[in-house]
């Protein structure tokens, strides 16, 4: 399985509660950059699987303009910044099988993107999240590896 792990982008902070705040316009360019460029990847989801709160829902607006729409598309609680990162990895792996996914990607928020790789590649240290950046963690059996971590600097 391949597990595309994807920050919201940049979000502004005029909002009364944190699960208010709204993508800013740069917010909304860099996750059409990051898009296009996991586009020209040629992976196509089976599942997305996206956080409740306002900036990852409109992330996943922005992604799904480039992409053809996936079998199914979940929004977890289960994937809010404060989460618990190994029933988020746990819950996570749970709806890939029951989905029969081979691509996957979670929208969600720092720091729980970073715990969550560290619960999925064991020994590895929590890797930081830039807005719009993503990581790939590929899943074989009871192998797992961090494949790549890009950021919308690294792909321009």
């Amino acid at each position: 399985m391949q597990l595309y792990l994807m920050r919201h982008g940049e979000a502004g902070h005029e909002a009364k509660y944190d699960r208010e705040r709204s993508l800013t316009e740069s917010g909304l360019y860099h996750t059409a950059l990051m898009s296009e460029w996991l586009k020209s990847t040629g992976v196509e989801f089976q599942l997305v699987l996206v956080s409740p709160y306002l900036r990852t829902q409109q992330t996943w607006q922005e992604v799904s303009k480039h992409f053809p729409e996936p079998r199914k598309c979940k929004v977890l609680n289960e994937l809010v910044p404060a989460a618990d990162p190994e029933m988020a990895a746990r819950l996570v792996l749970a709806y890939a099988e029951q989905y029969q996914a081979e691509n996957v990607l979670v929208l969600s928020h720092m720091p729980l993107l970073g715990y969550m790789v560290s619960e999925l590649v064991p020994g590895m240290e929590p890797p930081l999240f830039a807005t719009s950046s993503v990581a790939l963690v590929d899943i074989v059996g009871r192998h797992t590896e961090l494949m790549w971590q890009q950021t919308t600097h690294s792909i321009s």
